[in-house]
């Protein structure tokens, strides 16, 4: 009997195995790959071997031997970076979940032997679950939907390093046109302050002016210091994003951010992209569509939560007979006496709603985020183009205009030290509103793409997990 009981096993494990899930070339990662090119229009590496290693290093070599422009900066992470890679490992550990989830439950086969008085007795079992290779191919799709979860968020973990990277390196860049206007502006205060040295001594300024020409020169030293600080800061944490060190550290920003668009982009349907192709919203629903199915098989396994079969064959050797052999079966299942399944099936329910509310919640949460992303960045456009089209060429105008009168000597030159002062503040608002709009435009990609900051109660792994019946069902 525990012969023929193996060999059914063998082929209801055989029926189970075709649907069985195996493990990809590239673990998963042909959809983080899509979804990134598509979204972002770069390259992914998933880095497994030396020859994977040394073509990244190459790529990353070659990108290096040139001014780093924001793409530039982008790519090289999402090579180089070793916590994204992690990340990536981790999508090749959820693809291992994902087969086993797919296979077929091991029978397990026991032994036994008892002897006393020169009797004997050798037993053999061969025990199988048949609910878990009943409930196969339902664990098997709920797995696949986690598994799809996982490629989403290694894809959504992508964008957030893409987005951080943008983000950096405008403040890194923003940081170095600010440390170059300010050493020509503290330049031009140090010789002012020095001739109004010159002047004190010969009686022609008083000691107030002095006083004001050499606070100025202190002010500009100052700021000079702390916008060295802030790009040098700025520059590192693009360094640390990028994953480089050592030699990789030496290289080139350009002196300015590039110029502004034309003309702001016009999209009028923001809302309903973001909600389409926002990632994170991808994954709440393929949750919800896991929770789905895992309701579903909770409630047909609530009352039956064990079920072995096992098959016996067992040999007696008695000293004043002749031997005989015993086969049957045991099927071994609980009673649900106290537990009827209620909780597991109310548990599955609770988790199922609480992951309905989260997705609506997100949902409005992102519609809103692309409104406000929007805004801000037709703000900051509009407050950058006045900037450049209307206060630094009047600037310009005003200067010229002072020189010309200074040539003539109907000015003095503390009066065009005082427009060149008023010149400065107005060159580093523009410096400060063109950083503040190449970040918004980097937050309204974010806020229709994802990979903005992680949301309270968004992506949970462990979410879909409760909900999942023990034991594979049992």
């Amino acid at each position: 009997m525990a012969h023929h009981f193996a060999r059914s096993l063998l082929v209801l494990a055989s029926l189970g195995l075709s649907g069985c899930a195996a493990f990809s070339p590239d673990s998963g990662m042909n959809a983080v790959s899509e979804l990134t090119s598509q979204t972002i229009h770069k390259d992914v590496a998933f880095v497994r071997t030396a020859e994977g290693a040394e073509t990244v290093n190459a790529g990353v070599r070659r990108l290096l031997s040139r001014t780093l422009s924001a793409e530039a900066a982008v790519q090289i992470a999402l090579l180089n970076n070793k916590g994204l890679q992690a990340v990536y490992n981790e999508l090749a550990l959820a693809e291992t979940e994902l087969v086993e989830q797919s296979l077929p439950p091991n029978p397990v086969f026991a032994i036994s032997r008892i002897s006393g008085n020169g009797a004997s007795e050798i037993e053999r079992q061969v025990v199988g679950d048949i609910l878990a290779l009943a409930t196969l191919p339902f664990r098997s799709d709920i797995a696949r939907d986690r598994f799809r979860q996982a490629q989403l968020r290694a894809a959504l973990a992508t964008l957030r390093l893409a987005a951080d990277v943008r983000r950096a390196y405008v403040r890194a860049v923003a940081g170095n046109e600010m440390v170059v206007l300010l050493t020509d502006a503290k330049a031009t205060a140090e010789s002012t302050a020095q001739l109004a040295v010159k002047l004190g001594e010969t009686g022609s300024l008083n000691k107030l002016d002095q006083a004001r020409e050499q606070v100025f020169y202190a002010e500009t030293t100052a700021d000079l210091a702390t916008a060295r600080q802030i790009a040098t800061s700025a520059r590192e944490k693009l360094a640390r994003l990028m994953g480089l060190w050592d030699d990789g550290l030496d290289f080139r920003l350009p002196n300015a951010l590039p110029p502004l668009p034309r003309r702001p982009q016009a999209l009028p349907s923001i809302e309903v992209d973001a909600v389409a192709h926002r990632i994170d919203l991808q994954i709440t629903r393929l949750e919800l569509t896991a929770l789905a199915k895992s309701l579903g098989l909770t409630e047909a396994t609530r009352f039956v939560t064990l079920l072995d079969l096992a098959g016996i064959s067992r040999r007696t050797q008695d000293p004043e007979g002749p031997p005989f052999r015993e086969r049957g079966f045991e099927v071994q299942f609980q009673i649900p006496i106290f537990d009827g399944g209620e909780v597991r099936v109310r548990q599955a329910a609770e988790t199922y709603n609480l992951a309905f509310n989260r997705l609506t919640e997100r949902a409005v949460n992102v519609r809103s985020e692309a409104r406000d992303a929007y805004r801000a960045y037709r703000s900051t456009y509009d407050i950058a183009s006045h900037y450049q089209r209307e206060i630094l060429p009047l600037r310009k105008i005003i200067t010229e205009e002072m020189q010309l009168r200074f040539s003539s000597m109907q000015v003095d030159i503390f009066a065009l030290l005082t427009e060149a002062r008023q010149r400065l503040a107005s060159l580093r608002g523009a410096i400060d509103a063109k950083q503040r709009f190449f970040l918004a435009q980097s937050e309204l990609q974010t806020a229709v793409n994802g990979g903005g900051a992680p949301a309270a109660g968004g992506d949970n792994p462990t979410t879909i997990a409760a909900a999942a019946p023990a034991d594979g069902g049992h």
